[in-house]
């Protein structure tokens, strides 16, 4: 898929380009352990380990430096947007700037929002979770200000048979996207209430269902807990949602093989 994009850039260098594998396996290598392009740089230099699965031979091979790996991350970018717009999922109806302006003012892409009684200033990145698998299978990112309930439609593959969410999807069924669906919501208590649940057969039989329904949502947790523990993502790096959004689904991505490993043939 990168390929043709790769060869029509390579053609504008004047020096021979570096294999296509190799620059892929440096943008993963970026992604995994959370790593600048000066650093990625330094690190191919001084990291054997890395160099090996780059496929770089440090006595025969060129390194390639921060300015061909930013380049590499940046056609990636624009590939994955070709494919968007060959799809009709990216319209090109005007971009805001996302431009550091030297007035030191944030991001007017992101937003703020409270959660318990704490602010946060940024986005929010929605994901849709296989309950079987624990595989991701759909990626979104909004303002931080979003409400969950505004992404839910996209996070579905349109095959489900039963939906879990958190109790911020109280009332996904009523919403004018689910009205013909034949899926079962069940979706979580708020804590409030269940805190405060009654001391009655029926409330004593609620507790464990909510149980039940929190085991299988918090498998949409492990892939963020895998991102920042695992690959070291802990805040986003860039102004604008798009550019973090493309980040964040790379990241997805390999936290899915991540996660799949051991299901995986790898040919001998």
């Amino acid at each position: 898929m990168i390929e043709p994009h790769y060869s029509k850039t390579s053609k504008k260098r004047g020096r021979p380009p570096y294999p296509l594998a190799t620059m892929l396996r440096i943008h993963l290598l970026e992604q995994w352990y959370s790593l600048s392009d000066p650093a990625m740089d330094e690190a191919l230099i001084e990291v054997p380990t890395m160099r090996r699965f780059a496929g770089i031979d440090l006595i025969t091979d060129r390194i390639p430096d921060e300015t061909t790996i930013l380049t590499f991350r940046h056609l990636l970018f624009e590939s994955v947007n070709q494919a968007l717009r060959d799809q009709g999922a990216l319209l090109q109806e005007g971009t805001p700037s996302s431009t550091k302006n030297k007035k030191g003012e944030r991001d007017p892409e992101m937003h703020s929002v409270a959660k318990e009684n704490q602010w946060f200033f940024g986005m929010r990145c929605h994901i849709g979770v296989d309950a079987a698998s624990g595989l991701i299978h759909a990626v979104g990112s909004t303002a931080a200000n979003v409400h969950e309930l505004n992404t839910a439609a996209e996070r579905l593959h349109g095959e489900e048979m039963v939906v879990y969410g958190d109790s911020g999807h109280i009332g996904i069924e009523k919403r004018k996207e689910f009205e013909k669906s034949q899926c079962q919501f069940r979706i979580a208590m708020k804590p409030g209430q269940r805190r405060i649940l009654p001391n009655t057969p029926d409330g004593r039989l609620l507790d464990p269902v909510e149980t039940a329904k929190a085991h299988l949502r918090a498998k949409i947790e492990h892939p963020f807990r895998m991102i920042k523990r695992q690959f070291g993502f802990q805040k986003v790096c860039y102004r604008g949602i798009k550019k973090n959004d493309h980040e964040l689904k790379m990241l997805f991505a390999l936290a899915n093989l991540y996660r799949a490993r051991e299901r995986m043939t790898v040919p001998a």
